[in-house]
């Protein structure tokens, strides 16, 4: 049995490609845990294929899959739908499947709308799609019902399964480096901030679940013999646990592993023991969601940080030499010229080494 795990391409051009063009860490772990159970499986980053649209039947054709799942983001729903079309012209047996955040709060929605789609894995999808494949193999589809976390057409109807789940130890999972080579890595599912902008609160719920030091470093070594040297922790908040972190970077320097890394956190999860050993570890960049100069807009968000948490984190970052990056959003409800100010006054202040901008997006799933 032939699956191919797709990251399809967006609907228009992102101009932040290093963040939106990546696979999502999630997938890397749903093929090792299908390759541990014997599946042919193969993961594509097909983020840039619309612009030579032709290799999407071109290499459908070629690799005959009979299970194909989409990583499914808000951005690039429409590529998925669009490669699954050309999917069902060349072969109306190969099964589509849908994962990842947009799949599991708009599944109803695509189910209904798009023919193509024959399932969605909701929530945390590693068991929920390695079950769901064992019953495809089987031509089992009586029982689907019976299958966690999956959503499919039932007739007329569409319908949901019981939710998936957790896998609360972390490390019980396949490591995905024992299989792949790929630069974004994870060390914990979750945050503990709980920002109406942003669909992980719902999706991964309120408790964060930690791979252990061990493990992380571990697979930190294995894609570092690969050839991987610079790596992106892309942690909601990598420094929520200050013991946690300074393990993590004593185990980098014990193994001796001569990298360079870019990690995210929280203005008020940072301190300058955490920076030091940070630093001492090889990362070179911090980025830091600040969303606006005004505490007003702030707390519109529920960011829950402080003005003087924002310049104490920038200026300690730049202290230990790491480049600090700020995130920022704009037209948050209650934005008016007077917050916008407030918000360039504060970046001159902190002088990050880059400042992200997005306008404010309303997305599925999101308390927005």
């Amino acid at each position: 049995m032939k699956i191919l795990l797709i990251y399809p391409y967006c609907l228009e051009a992102r101009l932040h490609a290093e963040d939106a063009g990546i696979v999502p860490i999630g997938v890397y772990y749903v093929g090792a845990l299908l390759k541990k159970n014997y599946y042919d499986v193969e993961i594509l980053n097909w983020y840039n294929i619309n612009k030579t649209p032709r290799k999407i039947q071109a290499l459908l054709t070629e690799k005959k899959p009979d299970v194909i799942g989409f990583s499914i983001l808000n951005a690039n729903r429409w590529g998925g739908i669009e490669i699954a079309r050309i999917a069902k012209q060349i072969d109306p047996g190969v099964k589509i499947v849908v994962g990842g955040i947009c799949a599991t709060f708009l599944w109803e929605h695509l189910l209904t709308h798009f023919k193509e789609i024959d399932f969605a894995v909701t929530g945390e999808g590693e068991y929920a799609f390695l079950e769901l494949i064992k019953r495809i193999e089987k031509g089992d589809y009586e029982t689907i019902e019976d299958s966690r976390g999956i959503a499919f057409r039932n007739g007329n109807k569409v319908v949901r399964t019981k939710p998936a789940e957790i896998t609360q130890d972390l490390d019980e999972l396949p490591m995905p480096a024992k299989y792949f080579k790929y630069q974004h890595v994870s060390s914990t599912r979750g945050c503990p901030g709980n920002c109406t902008f942003c669909g992980s609160p719902q999706f991964w719920g309120h408790k964060v679940r930690f791979h252990s030091p061990g493990y992380f470093v571990d697979q930190l070594e294995l894609l570092y013999k690969k050839g991987v040297t610079f790596f992106y922790f892309s942690d909601d908040t990598f420094t929520i646990k200050k013991d946690r972190v300074i393990e993590i970077c004593k185990k980098i320097l014990e193994k001796d592993l001569v990298i360079t890394w870019a990690a995210i956190s929280r203005v008020n999860y940072i301190n300058e023991e955490i920076l030091h050993w940070m630093r001492k570890a090889g990362c070179i960049q911090i980025s830091y969601g600040v969303e606006s100069g005004s505490e007003k807009i702030r707390d519109s968000l529920n960011k829950n940080i402080k003005t003087d948490q924002i310049k104490k984190a920038f200026a300690l970052a730049t202290r230990y030499g790491i480049l600090a990056r700020a995130y920022f959003i704009y037209g948050s409800p209650g934005e008016d010229w007077i917050t916008i100010r407030e918000s360039i006054d504060l970046i001159y202040e902190i002088k990050p080494l880059s400042t992200i901008f997005y306008i404010l997006d309303i997305f599925p799933g999101t308390a927005l």
